[in-house]
């Protein structure tokens, strides 16, 4: 028998979720948290997944930084092209095809404008 943490009342275990929890189904149930949960897919990531993630938010590190950079010789198009390859492994990884090609024309656009410098 545990105790719940908001109604204080006295209950067998089996009215807990699982061993860690400490307020028991009824005080938890609340329409729209079933709702939220069943609308979200609980996982974990996969290690692929987590660098995709982290390399994407270097890349949109990059690409924030890019336009204050461009007066300085061009430096900007670089760290444009930087951003795009680094974000291209998240945006792929989450199949978000519209960002991946605007990355490629990022890549495309910044490349022909550093081989005109």
């Amino acid at each position: 028998m545990r105790k719940c943490n908001i109604c204080g009342q006295k209950k067998l275990n089996i009215f807990f979720k699982n061993s860690k929890k400490k307020t028991c189904r009824h005080c938890e149930f609340r329409w729209y948290r079933s709702f939220l949960r069943y609308l979200v897919k609980s996982r974990k990531l996969s290690p692929v997944e987590r660098i995709g993630n982290r390399l994407g938010y270097m890349g949109s590190g990059f690409l924030m930084i890019s336009p204050y950079l461009l007066p300085y010789d061009g430096i900007g198009a670089y760290t444009y092209l930087m951003g795009a390859l680094l974000s291209l492994p998240q945006v792929w990884i989450a199949k978000q095809w519209n960002i991946v090609i605007l990355n490629f024309n990022l890549l495309i656009g910044y490349g022909i404008y550093i081989f005109q410098l």
